[in-house]
């Protein structure tokens, strides 16, 4: 893999990483029981500041193009996950997410025409298998609305990366993410202040936890994941999503002083090793044909 290679896929799983402590800033730092607004204040702030520093409209087609990924990235995304998160422990929501890869690779086939490579899709169950039994408990619940809201959010961030790459970007990652972070926000906004309002106290602890998600969780952790995804095969890049449910484990050790079984620490170490084998074997270039390189040797 060369360095440029290299690069890149360590800049797109900082996106993933910065979310795995979602759920410690959240039960730490913010309001109980407003997932909504939880929301609304990670997508429209930043969305707002991205468009302020880059000055940037979309234009054309990607007036709709931008709507379309917006509400699949924040505005339908963000309220579907924290649903699923409200209704199903971590462990069960952090299972259901870590099927993303085989989702990609799916619609990848589908719409892109690019066929993901068996080392990849292996790396993509093992990885599955892996954060099940990291994440799962014997008290897990299986409750359906929750399953079918977890897998809902899961699928529109497959379809939304799909769309990003068979559309290309027509500016920056970071103009691209000011543009659907607002699309998002502006969409969760009214819902918000109708299906939850305001809390009546804001406190210091909550303003830094929301200041945490808005900026290194949504707008500088989107930037990065949009980039990404131009940069890197769509397989390559959900992926990287196994990276989430690592972090969320390590933060819990490390501030909030959970411990690991046997079988939780066998999962971390299949889910890492799949994670590894997945980027290096999926980017490992193709043998050329005998035919090919013959003929190529007999032009030359």
């Amino acid at each position: 893999m060369s360095t440029r290679a290299t690069r890149d896929l360590a800049l797109a799983a900082l996106a993933p990483m910065s979310w795995g402590t979602t759920y410690v800033v959240t039960t730490t730092l913010l309001p109980p029981d407003r997932p909504l607004l939880a929301a609304t204040l990670r997508a429209l702030p930043a969305g707002l500041v991205l468009l302020a520093v880059t000055r940037r409209l979309p234009s054309g087609s990607w007036w709709w193009k931008s709507a379309v990924l917006g509400m699949l990235n924040f505005g339908a995304f963000f309220p579907l996950l924290f649903f699923g998160a409200y209704r199903l422990p971590g462990g069960v929501a952090a299972t259901v997410g870590s099927v993303q890869p085989l989702v990609v690779a799916l619609l990848s086939l589908l719409v892109l025409h690019l066929r993901p490579a068996r080392t990849v899709l292996l790396a993509a169950l093992a990885g599955t298998g892996g954060v099940a039994l990291l994440t799962l408990t014997a008290e897990a619940r299986l409750d359906p609305l929750g399953i079918a809201a977890m897998l809902t959010a899961t699928s529109l961030m497959g379809v939304a990366i799909v769309l990003a790459k068979k559309w290309g970007p027509p500016e920056s990652a970071l103009v691209m993410t000011g543009w659907q972070l607002t699309v998002g926000g502006l969409v969760l906004a009214p819902v918000t202040l109708v299906a939850e309002g305001l809390p009546a106290t804001f406190t210091a602890g909550n303003a830094l936890g929301f200041a945490y998600l808005g900026i290194v969780g949504t707008a500088v952790a989107y930037a990065l994941w949009f980039r990404g995804i131009d940069r890197l095969a769509p397989t390559s890049v959900s992926l990287l999503g196994l990276t989430n449910p690592l972090v969320a484990t390590l933060a819990g050790l490390l501030i909030l002083g959970q411990t690991l079984t046997g079988w939780q620490v066998a999962g971390f170490t299949i889910a890492l090793g799949a994670l590894v084998a997945g980027q290096a074997l999926g980017r490992r270039p193709r043998p050329v044909p005998v035919t090919v390189e013959r003929e190529l040797v007999r032009v030359n």
